[in-house]
C-alpha cells in the first residue's frame, strides 16, 4: 500500500493554500503595488504509454514552451507574484489554457485581492493582449505593462520593462532549479496539486522567514539549499 504520508498529502491542498496565504500576508512584500504574471510548464510525463494510461489524461495536455523551445505533456502553473518573488495568486491548468482567461479567472475568484489596491501595476509578456482583456483589467483597477506587439503603436513603459521581465523568469527558475517543480512525481490530479502547492508554500515560507529576519534578499534559498 502507499505510505500514509502520501495519503495525507493528497488531502492537504486546502491546508497548504491557507498556510501559504497566512505567511504571504504577514510579509512586507504583500503590499507591493507592482505584480508580475507568467505561466511555466509543469511536465507530467514523457512517454506515449504514460500519456495513455495516466490518471492526469484529460487535464494534462500537450503544449509548447517558447522560453525553452520545447513541447511537453502536462500542465501550466500560472503565477502572479511580487517583484521579490512572493506568490500572490496561482492556478494549475492544462497546457493549452489561455493565459488571459486564467488570469481573469484568478481575479474573479478572489476579488478582495484588488479591492484595496487601486492603480495596481501588472507586468506580463506579449501573450497578455487584447482590447477586451485590457478593458477588464482596467475595471479591476489594474494598469498592464507588456511589450509592444508587431503592428502596434509603441506602448508606455517600454524602457523599464525588459529588466523587470527577467524577474519572473528568475522566479520560475527558482521553482524548477531549487524546488524541483517538474520533478514533483505526482500521478493523480490531487497528488500533482498538493506537490505543486508544497513548492509554492516552500518559497513563501523562505520569503516570510527572510523578511522577518531582515535579510536584504527575500527570495534567497541559499541557507536551505544544502
Amino acid at each position: 500500500q502507499q505510505p500514509g504520508y502520501n495519503k495525507r498529502l493528497r488531502k492537504s491542498a486546502e491546508l497548504l493554500r491557507r498556510v501559504t496565504r497566512i505567511l504571504a500576508t504577514s510579509t512586507s512584500a504583500w503590499s507591493d503595488d507592482v505584480w508580475i504574471v507568467d505561466s511555466t510548464p509543469v511536465e507530467c510525463g514523457r512517454s506515449r504509454e504514460t500519456v495513455k494510461r495516466s490518471d492526469l489524461a484529460g487535464w494534462a495536455q500537450y503544449g509548447y514552451c517558447a522560453s525553452h523551445s520545447r513541447f511537453f505533456w502536462g500542465l501550466r502553473l500560472h503565477l502572479v507574484c511580487t517583484l521579490q518573488g512572493l506568490p500572490v495568486a496561482f492556478a494549475l491548468t492544462g497546457a493549452k489554457a489561455d493565459e488571459r482567461e486564467t488570469l481573469l479567472d484568478l481575479f474573479a475568484a478572489e476579488p478582495h485581492l484588488l479591492a484595496a489596491r487601486p492603480g495596481q501595476t501588472l507586468i506580463g509578456d506579449k501573450n497578455y493582449f487584447g482590447r477586451d482583456f485590457e478593458r477588464e483589467l482596467v475595471e479591476y483597477g489594474i494598469q498592464l505593462l507588456r511589450p509592444t506587439r508587431k503592428g502596434e503603436r509603441q506602448r508606455p513603459g517600454g524602457s523599464l520593462f525588459k529588466p523587470l521581465r527577467q524577474v519572473i523568469e528568475s522566479i520560475n527558475e527558482t521553482f524548477k532549479g531549487q524546488l524541483d517543480l517538474e520533478q514533483h512525481r505526482g500521478r493523480t490530479p490531487r497528488g500533482v496539486i498538493a506537490r505543486v502547492m508544497q513548492r509554492i508554500l516552500a518559497l513563501t515560507a523562505v520569503i516570510w522567514h527572510n523578511d522577518q529576519a531582515g535579510q536584504a534578499t527575500l527570495r534567497s534559498l541559499t541557507a536551505y539549499d544544502h
